[in-house]
């Protein structure tokens, strides 16, 4: 089943409520299974920089069906490294992107920057639950 506006939608409302909850600013970005950019919103006052982190890290996890802290290690390997370049560099294998599969393939993911790669893991991952 594949990634609605209104999964997207969803997904972007849960991130920034559990952001709230926390009493962090954050950027949050939902990509489709491709990488591409479904939804996105910036809260008042976030760090710029979130943007590109965010969206870097949703890529990152939609492309290796993982999510993106757990591709940290290997970021550096040849073969991460050649996709990384292939794709256009877009991919961030840090903490807080995480991946919504449905029926065992990646439909899409949350990615979630501008609080610590922790932080951002919680926010990514309440998007990802409020749908699945």
């Amino acid at each position: 089943m594949s990634l609605t506006l209104q999964d997207a939608n969803t997904m972007v409302g849960a991130a920034i409520a559990k952001a709230e909850e926390l009493n962090i600013l954050i950027s949050v970005a939902v990509v489709d299974a491709g990488g591409r950019l479904a939804a996105f919103n910036r809260m008042d006052g976030a760090i710029f920089a979130g943007v590109y982190g965010s969206q870097g890290k949703a890529i990152g996890s939609v492309a290796f069906g993982r999510n993106s802290g757990l591709m940290q290690e290997r970021a550096g390997a040849a073969i991460v490294t050649g996709i990384r370049a292939a794709e256009g560099d877009h991919m961030i294998m840090s903490q807080g992107g995480v991946v919504l599969l449905r029926d065992g393939v990646a439909a899409g993911a949350c990615g979630v920057g501008g609080g610590t790669g922790e932080e951002d893991e919680i926010c990514a991952q309440a998007g990802v639950d409020a749908v699945s």
